[in-house]
């Protein structure tokens, strides 16, 4: 099997730069006429994985929607990871994992394990214990050719209090992606929101300068950002982007989602 940037640059290749959140919230349930369980959550995520299949080629189940419902949304989650990986799709777990030692060594175990039944493709991780807290889970990701997404610039705004610090002369949010690079080798991308000014984190210059490394994009659809604006906003490095997206390509139920994919993705 090729490394995780390789199989991710053919995926949107093939397909395009969108990824489909799974995102089995209260309201999106309810929206779909779903009970709010971990029954309904593997109804919506099994029907997006139906409607995604041969439009898309990335997938991100949100890991906080399903762990909710305890160990029967976990049982869930594993049958979704399992189904959207069987359907050929590079699984983003969107898990938000940062910590040090032998608790990291656990995470890494638990979403890149040869036999867990979490196995995914990708892994959000959090490098405020320090990004070089991550080397070792790279190293379990690298060896089931996974990788991880560090955050970086978030799209939330409390984001911009601590990103935007300096340190060394340099943003919090640039420190991240410099780390990034130097410990990933290309297999380490960042989170970036769509809906930062890029400036504002001091960033900007991955609009000049190809950055490198995969840039796992949410903001785009209900959040704001414009699938139609990515090469502006991201420029020279536009090509790395996976453009996340949920609640813009579910919003109508089921029916449509893939009406709205087709419909996305002639914005690219």
């Amino acid at each position: 099997m090729a490394k995780f940037s390789l199989r991710l640059a053919e995926a949107i290749s093939a397909f395009s730069p969108i990824c489909i959140g799974i995102d089995p919230s209260e309201s999106e349930l309810d929206n779909w006429e779903l009970p709010d369980s971990a029954a309904g959550a593997r109804e919506y995520g099994l029907r997006i994985i139906d409607s995604a299949q041969g439009k898309l080629g990335v997938i991100k189940p949100q890991i906080g929607f399903f762990e909710r419902f305890g160990s029967l949304g976990y049982q869930t989650l594993e049958e979704i990871i399992r189904e959207a990986r069987d359907a050929g799709f590079i699984v983003i777990a969107d898990a938000k994992r940062g910590d040090i030692g032998s608790t990291m060594l656990g995470y890494a175990s638990a979403w890149f394990g040869d036999d867990s039944p979490l196995r995914s493709d990708a892994l959000t991780v959090s490098g405020y214990l320090g990004p070089e807290s991550l080397r070792e889970t790279l190293g379990y990701a690298q060896d089931v050719q996974g990788g991880l997404f560090i955050l970086a610039a978030t799209s939330n705004p409390e984001a911009a209090s601590l990103q935007q610090a300096l340190i060394g002369g340099k943003t919090v949010a640039q420190n991240v992606i410099d780390a990034a690079r130097e410990i990933g080798k290309g297999e380490m991308g960042v989170v970036i929101g769509a809906t930062q000014k890029l400036d504002e984190f001091g960033i900007a210059g991955l609009i000049e300068t190809d950055i490198g490394i995969p840039i796992l994009a949410p903001g785009f659809g209900a959040q704001g950002a414009r699938l139609e604006d990515l090469k502006t906003t991201f420029g020279a490095s536009s090509h790395r982007v996976i453009a996340a997206m949920s609640r813009e390509l579910t919003k109508s139920g089921p029916e449509q989602v893939a009406h709205l994919i087709d419909k996305a993705k002639a914005k690219l």
